[in-house]
């Protein structure tokens, strides 16, 4: 693993999932707190998850201070920016979030893979760093998490985990060709709204008047 392509990965991730953070905080019409909770939530929550569940202490989140900065910085560059800069920002969202998951999933699957750890592990180390953050961020700010019900997301993240894992990809060209690779497949999902099987159990609103009239029929049928 080369340690300036991990870091490039942690510093792109970070500012693109931090402004996502502060973004949805200001739709919700946070405060500035909440604006910065949920800014360092979303770049850093998935990076917890994952830490738990690989066995890394949860505390190597301290060590990171350029990273915390950085994303403090963002937050408070979200919070100040013009609302046509914002509105511009909304417009190309789902590419920042695109490369956000990217570059959080090929961090966390090179995280796990550098402490040996099996493929299976590598995959999850990916999702959970690519999604966990934005899935914390959307249940603090009282929503459905999207990226659960939304086009194609985690799986993405997946796939660079498992190529990560297999060792397919450790050099810089071959690390840039998964994060391009993800981003690209992720737009591809938004664009032509790939969307995995689902099943819905609740009843179409279409069956109501059908059955609320074979009622009203067999009553009258029975002169009642």
């Amino acid at each position: 693993m080369d340690l300036h392509i991990f870091e490039v990965f942690s510093i792109i991730g970070t500012i693109a999932f931090a402004m996502s953070g502060a973004f949805v905080a200001m739709e919700e019409e946070y405060d500035i707190l909440g604006v910065l909770v949920l800014g360092l939530v979303t770049a850093f929550g998935g990076g917890i998850i994952r830490n738990v569940l690989i066995g890394v202490p949860v505390t190597t989140l301290w060590s990171q201070g350029g990273l915390i900065m950085l994303a403090l910085v963002s937050v408070a560059v979200a919070f100040v920016l013009p609302l046509q800069w914002i509105s511009h920002w909304k417009r190309t969202e789902a590419l920042f979030d695109a490369i956000g998951l990217a570059a959080f999933a090929i961090q966390g699957g090179l995280y796990a893979a550098k402490m040996g750890h099996p493929v299976s592990a590598v995959i999850v180390a990916a999702v959970m760093t690519g999604i966990g953050g934005g899935i914390i961020r959307d249940l603090l700010a009282g929503r459905k998490p999207l990226v659960l019900r939304d086009e194609i997301y985690a799986v993405w993240a997946m796939a660079a985990g498992f190529t990560i894992g297999m060792g397919w990809f450790t050099s810089n060209i071959g690390l840039l060709i998964c994060f391009a690779g993800v981003v690209f497949f992720r737009m591809c999902s938004v664009h032509y709204k790939w969307k995995l099987p689902r099943r819905s159990l609740v009843v179409s609103d279409s069956v109501q008047p059908q059955t609320t009239q074979t009622a009203l029929s067999h009553t009258l049928s029975k002169g009642e």
